[in-house]
């Protein structure tokens, strides 16, 4: 792997070799580090589960950008999640990043999440440990204080299967998940 899975004009590849990444917070002073274990692969104005399907918003303009870009929004209201822009411009594909294996700062995890269990382990539960909220829309995440860093190992063994939480496009296999 010598370029940023991001990098790549094919989605579901990109999102296959984002697992085993290291994304790295040190958002409000404190030192968070994960291994990404789990992604979805959206396929911008492709793919109907897409929040780019109908074309570019306000909402979704990161989608749109430069590769790399991380799209935060709000799900059902309630929690931050989040997606690293894949690609060129102009395409509107994004990995969401669903989950990752805390390897450093889990006493902030903790703090963050209000709990010691399931600290990251779904795309709501991996922003709010990490810190991210909307102020991070657009962020690139080859810079600090949110960053995506080449892994240390791959993971042994990726599986494959549906996108969950969305009603449209239930068919596509691209959600994967990493074990190491």
């Amino acid at each position: 792997m010598n370029a940023a899975p991001w990098r790549r004009d094919d989605v579901v590849a990109a999102a296959r070799d984002i697992l085993g990444w290291r994304i790295v917070s040190e958002i409000a002073g404190k030192r968070v580090v994960g291994i990404i274990d789990e992604v979805e692969a959206y396929a911008g104005e492709l793919d109907e589960a897409s929040h780019a399907y109908r074309g570019q918003t306000p909402r979704n303009r990161v989608m749109f950008g430069a590769a790399g870009g991380l799209y935060v929004y709000r799900s059902y209201g309630i929690h931050w999640c989040m997606n690293v822009v894949v690609g060129p411009p102009g395409l509107a594909r994004a990995v969401l990043l669903r989950g990752a294996r805390i390897v450093e700062g889990t006493d902030t995890v903790i703090v963050r999440r209000g709990r010691s269990d399931h600290l990251a382990d779904g795309p709501g539960k991996l922003a709010a440990a990490l810190g991210v909220t909307g102020e991070m829309d657009g962020h690139d995440v080859a810079e600090p204080p949110l960053r995506i860093d080449r892994p240390e190992k791959v993971p042994t063994s990726i599986e494959d299967g549906p996108r969950i939480g969305i009603s449209k496009a239930t068919d596509k296999p691209w959600r994967f998940v990493a074990t190491f």
